[in-house]
C-alpha cells in the first residue's frame, strides 16, 4: 500500500475503482501470460509480508532479511524501503516462482495477493481524513482481465484471504506518512533511533527479544494479556512495534504501551 502525496485522485494513473464497482479478473495456469507477472519486479515488502514469508520458509526474520531482501533508502526519504531480491538471472525472476506457479502462494506478499488491484491511502489535509483507494492496473500483457469472473475490491480482499494484510498494511501506510519529515534529527536515518525503528518494524524476532529481555516491560505498563500474547503471536507484536515507533519518534501515546513508568 502506498501513501498518496497528491492533491487529487485523478492525478494517479490507472482506473480508480469506486466503492462496489466491479472488475473482471481470474488468473490460472491456462493463460498464456501465466507467471509473466513474476519477473523483473520492484517488489516492495511490508513488515507483515516478512512475518508470513519467514514462517513459510521456516527461517527467522534476520535470515530472511539477509538472504531475500534489498534495503534501499531513496533520496528525500527518511525511512528505507525493503524490496524482495530477485533471482540473478536474465529475467530477474521472483526467487519463489516455479513453472507450476508460486511456491509460497499461501504466504505471498501483499502486492501479489492484491494483484491486479493496487491500493493506496489518500490523505486529505483539509479534513484530516484518510481513505483507502483502489486502482485496477493489470499490465498490458495480462490476460486475466479478459476472464469472465466479476469481483469488487471488497469481494477480492475476501477471496484472496487478505483481510489481515489490508488492516496491517493500512496501519503501516499511516505510520509511513509520518516519515515525510525527518524524525531523527542530526543523527539522520543511519543513527541509533533509525536502526531501532527498522528493527522494530521488520525484524520481529529481534524486537521480541528486545521487548522480553530488556528493560522494556519495566518502562511500559503492558497489559498482562498482551504480554502473554506477544511471546508467540507475531501480529500482536507487530502492532506493538508500530505503536512503539510512534512513541519513540513522535511521542504519540498508545493504549498498547500504557503509561511510561516513573524511574
Amino acid at each position: 500500500m502506498k501513501y498518496l502525496e497528491v492533491d487529487r485522485l485523478d492525478q494517479i494513473p490507472g482506473h480508480p475503482l469506486r466503492a462496489g464497482e466491479p472488475f473482471h479478473f481470474r488468473c490460472h495456469a491456462g493463460l498464456s501470460c501465466f507467471n509473466a507477472c513474476c519477473r523483473n519486479l520492484s517488489m516492495f515488502l511490508y513488515p507483515y509480508d516478512i512475518i508470513r514469508l519467514r514462517h513459510c520458509l521456516k527461517i527467522d526474520s534476520d535470515q530472511f532479511i539477509n538472504q531475500h531482501t534489498d534495503i534501499v533508502l531513496r533520496d528525500g526519504h527518511h525511512f528505507p524501503d525493503v524490496l524482495l531480491r530477485m533471482a540473478d538471472d536474465a529475467a530477474r525472476n521472483c526467487p519463489f516462482v516455479t513453472p507450476a506457479g508460486c511456491s509460497v502462494y499461501a504466504h505471498r506478499p501483499d502486492a501479489c495477493r492484491f494483484f491486479p488491484i493496487e491500493r493506496a491511502q489518500f490523505y486529505d489535509a483539509q479534513t484530516d481524513r484518510k481513505t483507502d483507494v483502489y486502482f485496477f492496473r493489470p499490465p498490458d500483457f495480462c490476460r486475466g482481465a479478459g476472464e469472465n469472473r466479476k469481483m469488487t475490491p471488497a469481494r477480492w480482499i475476501k477471496d484472496q484471504k487478505a483481510m489481515a494484510h489490508a488492516r496491517l498494511t493500512a496501519q503501516w501506510a499511516d505510520l509511513m506518512r509520518l516519515f515525510q519529515d525527518n524524525p531523527f534529527g542530526a543523527e539522520g536515518p543511519y543513527g541509533a533511533k533509525a536502526k531501532m525503528a527498522f528493527m522494530a518494524a521488520y525484524n520481529i524476532d529481534q524486537f521480541r527479544a528486545f521487548v522480553l529481555n530488556s528493560s522494556f516491560l519495566r518502562r511500559f505498563q503492558i497489559n498482562p494479556a498482551l504480554q502473554a500474547k506477544i511471546q508467540t503471536h507475531d501480529l500482536a507484536l507487530l502492532e506493538l512495534a508500530m505503536a512503539y515507533i510512534k512513541y519513540v519518534l513522535w511521542q504519540m501515546p498508545s493504549p498498547m504501551l500504557g503509561h511510561r513508568r516513573k524511574k
